[in-house]
């Protein structure tokens, strides 16, 4: 009994200091998570880089988290401490909101928000927005002179709209809405999925498609975006997120966090998603290779 007493008590001291490595490893380790698709994933891939080139911190990065609901869940329960998410996503309703489209506005509420409900730290936005835009040819959008949404207005009367099956239907930023804000009405309308409409616009099976705004494929057929000059569609602008708990731990991570905020722009991002979702390019590399060119990494 006294052997089994003293082996208990071994395996006991064993296993508690097996719980303190790892808690201590969990304490030097931050965990990036993404959504399903490449930009979340390259940005993770960037900041991983930045965070190991100047700390004694390891990155994991934990990819395709279904949603920004699940990423922003995920932060909250400290299952991961990191991630990018828009702002937009204050419109779901995670705490009390004013509605507004001004893009400055909906930046600070969600700044706000989620630091006073969920204690995460929203940073400024990197430079970019992934919304919902109309597309049009390159062509179609020389020959008509068409830059902006209200440019449509005369000719939309013949023209073919590709776009996804929701958002005829949706209330608030749905097709209803938008013909009460700009006055228009497009010929025919075609629900399909979101990812057809690409090729069927490049193909000219439809005249222009709602597709979204940093999406690879807008630079691999040559598509051109109107200028959303209403101010029609909810801002979604990308900022890095992570828990202020982390922050107090690690305070340096404020400064390279913010590497890159005010660094990437739409026509950026859109040429690094191309280079991952067109070229078949690993994350990594392509993150890799923006930061040396821009100078954050040697």
């Amino acid at each position: 009994m006294r052997h089994q007493v003293k082996y208990f008590m071994l395996a006991l001291a064993a296993f508690a200091m097996a719980a303190l490595l790892s808690g201590c490893g969990q304490g030097n380790t931050i965990r990036i998570g993404t959504q399903t698709f490449s930009e979340p994933k390259i940005l993770a891939q960037m900041y991983r880089l930045l965070i190991e080139d100047r700390t004694d911190l390891k990155v994991e990065v934990m990819p395709d988290l279904a949603t920004s609901s699940v990423v922003l869940d995920a932060i909250k329960n400290n299952d991961i401490q990191m991630g990018t998410l828009y702002t937009g996503i204050i419109f779901d309703n995670y705490f009390p909101f004013e509605m507004t489209k001004d893009r400055g506005q909906v930046l600070k509420q969600a700044q706000a928000g989620f630091d006073q409900y969920y204690g995460l730290k929203w940073f400024d936005p990197y430079g970019f927005e992934n919304t919902y835009a109309f597309t049009v040819r390159k062509e179609l959008a020389e020959q008509e002179h068409l830059q902006k949404i209200s440019d449509v207005r005369p000719k939309a009367a013949s023209m073919r709209l590709g776009v996804d099956t929701s958002w005829l239907e949706r209330e608030g930023d749905g097709y209803p809405a938008f013909q009460k804000t700009y006055g228009i009405t497009f010929g025919k309308t075609y629900p399909m999925e979101v990812a057809l409409v690409y090729n069927a616009v490049a193909s000219q099976k439809m005249d222009i498609v709602l597709a979204y705004s940093t999406d690879a494929r807008l630079k691999e057929y040559g598509l051109v975006t109107l200028e959303d000059d209403q101010h029609f569609f909810p801002p979604y602008d990308a900022s890095p997120v992570i828990g202020k708990q982390v922050l107090s731990e690690h305070p340096e991570l404020n400064e390279i966090i913010g590497l890159l905020v005010g660094k990437i722009d739409a026509e950026t991002m859109i040429a690094l998603n191309y280079e991952v979702d067109v070229n078949k390019r690993n994350e990594k590399k392509v993150a890799e290779e923006y930061l040396r060119k821009i100078g954050l990494l040697k």
